[in-house]
């Protein structure tokens, strides 16, 4: 039986490393690529095709939510498991409705993490022992037509160039991320204003950290 083949997504490098040596006391798990930020995940996911991706919420470039929906719609046969600190349920919910198959938290225990690796590798959910699923389940429920998020306001390409805003991208360096032209930048720049009724690099800034898209680390 060949050996389950994983990916380890996060922008802490003492983190994959300690994550790594913990996953390959296994003899049949290889961790076969690591990447730091969310588009290195894609591109790395991508070449190397594993069985499995662990992937954190917190990536610079673009969060682990945005590459599990790119992801799941590029390469359904990649099971995506998410490792967070993030225990919010707007979090959880988020990551489940783009793709992941199971939300960990990064408190878990050594064994849950085994588990959660083995039940998503069988075709179920997994969701942290902290993380009540029928919480979830009512939120998920519920939240279609409740109040708007940064998910179902924005595009998933504005989302992206918030993302890079927020984390003091120039419209130049966006451009070049996202292989746009900087008009096109400034375009959707715009759109994000005019749909959040937000006028100033603050304002876009504290909104995309309250949603999710970025981080303070």
């Amino acid at each position: 039986m060949s050996a389950l083949r994983i990916v380890l997504a996060d922008d802490h490098q003492l983190f994959r490393t300690g994550l790594r040596q913990l996953i390959e006391r296994h003899p049949s798990v290889t961790v076969v690529g690591e990447a730091a930020t969310g588009i290195a995940a894609i591109d790395v996911t991508k070449r190397l095709l594993p069985d499995l991706l662990l992937l954190d919420i917190s990536l610079p470039e673009l969060n682990g939510i945005e590459v599990a929906r790119r992801l799941t719609q590029e390469l359904p046969d990649v099971r995506i498991l998410i490792i967070s600190m993030h225990s919010d349920r707007r979090y959880v919910v988020e990551a489940l409705r783009a793709g992941a198959k199971g939300y960990l938290l990064k408190d878990s225990s050594p064994d849950e993490m085994v588990r959660a690796i083995q039940k998503v590798m069988r075709g179920h959910f997994y969701l942290s022992a902290q993380i009540n699923e029928q919480v979830v389940a009512d939120f998920v429920r519920q939240s279609k037509s409740a109040d708007a998020t940064a998910f179902s306001v924005l595009s998933a390409r504005e989302r992206e160039v918030l993302q890079l805003i927020a984390e003091g991208k120039t419209t130049k360096q966006i451009a070049e991320l996202l292989n746009l032209s900087a008009k096109t930048v400034e375009t959707h720049r715009m759109h994000i204003m005019d749909k959040l009724q937000l006028h100033t690099l603050p304002e876009l800034t504290r909104y995309a950290l309250r949603e999710g898209l970025t981080s303070l680390e």
